[in-house]
């Protein structure tokens, strides 16, 4: 973004006055911005009327008394570019562009939202085919719909590709405080990242959400997501059109492309980015983050007015990355005396009902069990109903004394409510007034505390260890061809890679019966060559533990028959004779592939036959270090094998580790090979060697 459009997207969020082209949305948008409050100059503009919901209005964009800071563009398509072009001429700040009918309907509107781009110049476009924007703090609402949200002096930016989950978003009955929403459209002009580059300057705004479709400059992305970590403002994407349909219908929305999600989900670890799967888990986590804070480590205690409350704070907590950890000794028996006879001393603590709305009473409890030193706290509280609430100050009472103790101890604390309507509009403010939290529904509670409490820690890494610089890959041609494995085993082969020693057979040598010169030793492996087959195995196109010559030769003549039966149309590059891998423990797939968004990524996932079986891929993006490789390998169901499985030999980490290198350095040197994949890689105790390969390498254009 260059220093003009950046002041001028400045102007955009914070205007002095705003000019509102069009009709009727326009009066939406005047009437929203009267009703939080905006108290700068409104100046609608239209030929036709003499006035829109009581100002009077404007001829042209000619007529206005200066040159607006923003302007609300909800007018027909070409009479947006025409009008764009006159306000860039006027020297207007920023556009936004509600009008659709743009880049989301394919090609017949690429070329308009390429004349509304340049129509634009440096002008801030936001859009088009968005709801606009909302500043909070500011009391600015650019948006053609009636909206809610709060604002209590601090709160999240959020930036939407989804103008209806941004609205939505704005209907929460959750209390999230938000500081800014912004529904970016297309984004001919303005992308994600420019809003976030420029809300990291905002004290106001704790953190940032960002729901994502597609991400158009993954470098830009990347160096803003960066600024965010060096400035402690967490990033919580929610990513959609991950599935088959869900992808296509992106593609269709907004005019841009949905990438492999789990390769989002690699570019996100690298980033620190905290990922999420629902819109609830999104609101909750950034609710978290921008009341509470960030946990200094994943050590949580836990209070309930329930047995039934404790365990399933233990149960929801088990497989995420808290700790309810114990009470020392000490504050065991300093509980033991503040607590009824019938408490039972642990964490999460049912504090039981005999003390229960007793603020005398919870307090000093509360407080012995946070004396030993937890990074967060959390107090399980579901609110009767409107017209049930006579129990209503005894659950407040709870609850301020739990503030309390935690206000004493200093740490990032939640209220929660079992079922997430259990706590009510008064109560989610006076919670929130005091820095705590109100959290709604226990699973989506500790997801997000444990979400940012590996926050916190993944930060520290990044900032004491910084990722590689981001670089894409771009693809060589627009063709590509598979090769045969004997090809593909030589090339791994000199780039240092470990392979079994081979030998390629002709068909007509194979099938001559005449093998005894094939320097072999027994037992090998079969496999027909064919670039155009790709998995060898479905078709019959593999024989293993041959131990014989006579072995041998009815194995390719029966590969031979099952492939000609299977694949009719392959061309048949010969048979491959290999010497089987013995000692293997452990067998990976790897695959390296040529992105041009994301540069090289990098699968490991169990290998052979268990790839399909147990389907646990891990992905990373390289350039990585040792550390995030050793993470994707130990997320694998085959971990174990890393380690000696029940006493048995431990495959070697380090060999693995060593081919991967090698494997990066090929793709680095050879700028023709698009992917590589490997599978198995047959792990021991001291080697890894690849038993099968494909490369694809790229072509010109037919």
């Amino acid at each position: 973004m260059t220093t003009q459009r950046r002041q001028n997207l400045r102007r955009l969020l914070r205007p002095r006055h705003v000019a509102l082209v069009g009709g009727g949305d326009v009066a939406t948008v005047i009437n929203e911005c009267r009703r939080i409050g905006y108290s700068g100059a409104l100046w609608p503009v239209n030929p036709k009327r003499k006035d829109i919901a009581g100002i009077p209005c404007f001829s042209d964009i000619e007529a206005l008394p200066d040159a607006p800071d923003a302007t609300f563009l909800a007018v027909p398509k070409q009479a947006a570019i025409d009008i764009t072009e006159r306000l860039a001429r006027r020297g207007a700040g920023g556009v936004v562009c509600y009008t659709a009918g743009f880049s989301e309907l394919g090609s017949a509107g690429q070329q308009a939202e390429a004349e509304l781009v340049d129509a634009a110049g440096e002008m801030a476009l936001l859009g088009p085919n968005c709801y606009g924007l909302i500043n909070y703090h500011d009391q600015l609402a650019l948006w053609p719909f009636a909206h809610g949200g709060t604002h209590p002096g601090f709160g999240a930016a959020i930036i939407t590709q989804s103008g209806m989950l941004s609205s939505d978003l704005t209907m929460s009955q959750r209390h999230l405080p938000l500081s800014y929403m912004v529904s970016v459209g297309n984004q001919a002009s303005l992308r994600l990242e420019d809003f976030i580059d420029i809300f990291l300057e905002e004290p106001h705004v704790r953190a940032i959400g960002l729901h994502i479709e597609a991400i158009r400059d993954t470098e830009k992305f990347a160096n803003a997501a960066m600024r965010a970590i060096e400035r402690n403002i967490p990033i919580v994407a929610l990513k959609t059109g991950v599935s088959e349909i869900g992808a296509r219908l992106t593609a269709s929305h907004t005019g841009s492309l949905s990438g492999t999600d789990n390769t989002y989900s690699a570019f996100f670890q690298r980033l620190g980015i905290c990922r999420v799967a629902t819109p609830s888990e999104f609101v909750e986590l950034l609710k978290f983050l921008t009341v509470a804070g960030v946990p200094a480590g994943p050590k949580i205690a836990g209070f309930t007015c329930s047995g039934g409350g404790a365990t399933m704070l233990a149960d929801y907590a088990a497989p995420l990355e808290l700790d309810f950890v114990q009470p020392s000794s000490h504050t065991a028996a300093a509980l033991t005396e503040r607590l009824p006879h019938t408490a039972t001393v642990t964490n999460p603590l049912d504090y039981t009902t005999p003390i229960w709305g007793d603020y005398e009473r919870t307090l000093p409890v509360f407080k012995c069990l946070l004396e030993d030193g937890y990074d967060s706290a959390v107090l399980i509280q579901d609110y009767p109903a409107a017209g049930l609430d006579e129990s209503k100050p005894y659950y407040r009472a709870d609850s301020d004394s739990f503030i309390s103790a935690c206000q004493t101890a200093n740490i990032p604390a939640a209220i929660c409510s079992t079922l997430p309507e259990n706590l009510d509009a008064e109560t989610r403010a006076h919670i929130l007034q005091a820095g705590v939290a109100p959290m709604q529904g226990i699973e989506t509670c500790m997801q997000a505390m444990s979400a940012a409490a590996n926050y916190g820690k993944r930060r520290a890494a990044l900032l004491a260890n910084p990722p590689h610089p981001f670089r894409t890959a771009p693809l060589m041609g627009s063709r590509f061809q598979q090769l045969d494995e004997a090809t593909a085993k030589t090339i791994l082969a000199e780039a240092g890679l470990h392979v079994p020693p081979f030998y390629k057979l002709p068909i007509a040598e194979a099938l001559s019966n005449k093998l005894d010169h094939i320097d072999m030793v027994y037992p090998v492996a079969a496999k027909i060559c064919s670039s155009d087959i790709g998995h060898k195995t479905e078709i019959g196109g593999v024989q293993l533990s041959i131990t014989s010559l006579r072995e041998l030769t009815a194995a390719i003549a029966s590969i031979i028959t099952s492939v000609e039966r299977n694949a009719p149309d392959a061309k048949l590059d010969g048979i491959l004779i290999e010497s089987m891998i013995n000692n293997a423990i452990l067998e990976l797939m790897v695959n390296l592939r040529r992105d041009s968004q994301f540069g090289f990524v990098l699968t490991v996932a169990s290998g052979g036959v268990m790839t399909e079986i147990y389907k646990d891929a891990s992905t990373v993006l390289v350039p990585t270090d040792d550390i995030s490789l050793m993470a994707a390998l130990e997320s694998l169901h085959i971990a174990p094998l890393f380690n000696g499985f029940r006493g048995g030999p431990a495959a070697s980490r380090t060999a693995v580790l060593d081919q991967i290198k090698c494997l990066v350095s090929l793709m680095e040197s050879t700028p023709d090979i698009i992917e590589i994949e490997i599978n198995p890689m047959m792990v021991s105790t001291d080697y890894a060697c690849c038993a099968d390969a494909l490369i694809s390498i790229s072509g010109t254009a037919a």
